[in-house]
């Protein structure tokens, strides 16, 4: 049932670009960025061999790229309906649906694999936990199931300092569970501006994001909320010793920035105010991790 919908469909020789697009590059340039803060910003750093930190974000970029590619293996079905997916290569028919899938398995173990054997296995061990937190709990579990899917699955793209950090020290610290802790707070916002003004392709797939359940006012409340939770977390690494008072500055402006584009959301009875929030969302999270690498660098 779930392949019905290719029924007529043209079928292309699969491209090196197909392939390419399967690893949702853009979401990985995110993951492999905060991964690489989260690296930078661990103690022991600078003894790590040049060489080591290139596979162990090599490892990261991979890694993600699998989970995105079982991802769109899986969701198939629903991104064939919805104007912003459509295109992708599986609903276009231009690779089939089991060689996307040994593709994204394939992967996902040759990159556990060899972090585990370049770096450290608890770095590998929070690599594959990521890997299925994204794909089993959230793609497969969460996101048809609950409004609160971004909440909860949000984890799964939190993961990447923690990997960093694991794979300098071999260990999990207070430090890399704060930078978890602001890549899980931002993401609700993040994922709930898109939805604000893709309300109509989520519930065209029936997708339960929370603008399709809840509404466009709870779901403003709830983006507010959420970047005033953001703020002080934002200001911990500063507040407890971790980062200095340069990387302190830029995360109140980021961050107080960030409250005020929710508030403008809020109050806007048009979806421009959070196209604008979804932009500088994106541009908050490279901004703030940057902050994160000069501090530490100093």
């Amino acid at each position: 049932m779930r392949d019905m919908f290719y029924a007529g469909a043209p079928v292309f020789e699969s491209r090196v670009s197909d392939y390419i697009a399967l690893l949702k590059p853009r979401v990985m340039s995110l993951v492999v960025f905060t991964g690489f803060a989260g690296m930078w910003a661990a103690p022991g750093s600078d003894h790590l061999h040049p060489a080591l930190m290139v596979i162990a974000m090599f490892c990261l970029a991979v890694n993600a790229g699998a989970a995105g590619a079982i991802n769109m293996w899986y969701d198939r079905d629903i991104d064939a309906v919805m104007k912003r997916t459509q295109n992708r290569p599986l609903p276009m028919g231009r690779i089939d649906p089991a060689e996307a899938l040994a593709f994204g398995l394939v992967l996902s173990v040759f990159s556990v694999m060899v972090m585990g054997l370049a770096l450290n296995w608890m770095a590998a061990g929070l690599l594959a936990f990521a890997n299925f937190f994204y794909v089993v709990v959230y793609t497969m579990g969460l996101k048809r199931r609950t409004p609160q899917n971004i909440v909860i699955g949000g984890a799964a793209g939190a993961f990447p300092p923690l990997i960093g950090w694991a794979a300098v020290t071999g260990d999990v610290s207070a430090a890399s569970l704060i930078l978890f802790a602001i890549i899980f707070f931002w993401t609700p916002p993040h994922f709930w501006a898109l939805s604000l003004f893709a309300n109509s392709d989520y519930r065209r797939a029936g997708i339960p994001m929370l603008p399709v359940v809840a509404g466009e006012a709870a779901t403003k409340r709830q983006m507010l909320a959420y970047t005033l939770v953001l703020l002080p977390i934002t200001l911990l690494p500063w507040l407890m010793g971790f980062s200095g008072v340069l990387y302190g500055g830029f995360a109140l402006v980021l961050s107080g920035f960030f409250v005020v584009s929710a508030l403008k959301v809020l109050r806007s009875d048009d979806l421009k105010s959070a196209r604008l929030m979804f932009g500088y969302s994106v541009f908050y999270l490279f901004a703030l991790f940057l902050a994160v690498i000069v501090d530490a660098a100093r």
